[in-house]
């Protein structure tokens, strides 16, 4: 059995766990001088906490096995930082969490990957998301996201409605 659950705020430590453990995979894979040591710190989880994302767990046997987060910007709600620990890959974890999330909103939801995360594409698209037109995806990482530009070279965004 499972649950998913909203995440507290003393499993900062937990949650930190999974990111860096789950984005070990674009170690090599996404561009170079994408990629840091730790991939998020304390800090930049804080930042994101205060930017109001909220955080949904996957828990099993009292642990926390995946989380995602989900942020409103205006007319949009943001799929932000979907990562399972990678022994639980593959078995409806992330599967379960976007189906949590996706009935939560009420808004078109967008998400920004990077491009060259060919596996994280192809979850979203099993889950009915489409990439966006080439044209549109700097206006939309400029407009809903604060990124560098460097990433924004690097990146994907994939919506749940249609974008022209």
């Amino acid at each position: 059995m499972y649950t998913i659950r909203p995440c507290r705020n003393d499993e900062q430590g937990a949650m930190l766990a999974i990111v860096n453990a789950a984005a070990e995979a674009y170690r090599g894979v996404i561009p170079q001088d994408c990629w840091h040591e730790p991939y998020m710190s304390t800090s930049e989880l804080s930042n994101e906490l205060d930017a109001d994302i909220k955080f949904w767990g996957y828990e099993s046997d009292r642990a926390l096995l995946g989380i995602m987060g989900v942020q409103r910007v205006r007319d949009v709600d943001l799929v932000r930082h979907a990562y399972v620990l990678p022994e639980f890959q593959h078995q409806g974890v992330g599967s379960a969490l976007i189906r949590q999330l996706r009935t939560l909103s009420e808004l078109r939801m967008l998400v920004g990957t990077w491009a060259a995360a060919t596996w994280a594409i192809a979850f979203y698209e099993r889950h009915q998301f489409k990439l966006v037109p080439v044209g549109r995806k700097e206006e939309l990482l400029r407009s809903y996201w604060t990124i560098q530009d460097r990433q924004i070279e690097a990146s994907v965004v994939l919506a749940n409605a249609p974008i022209g």
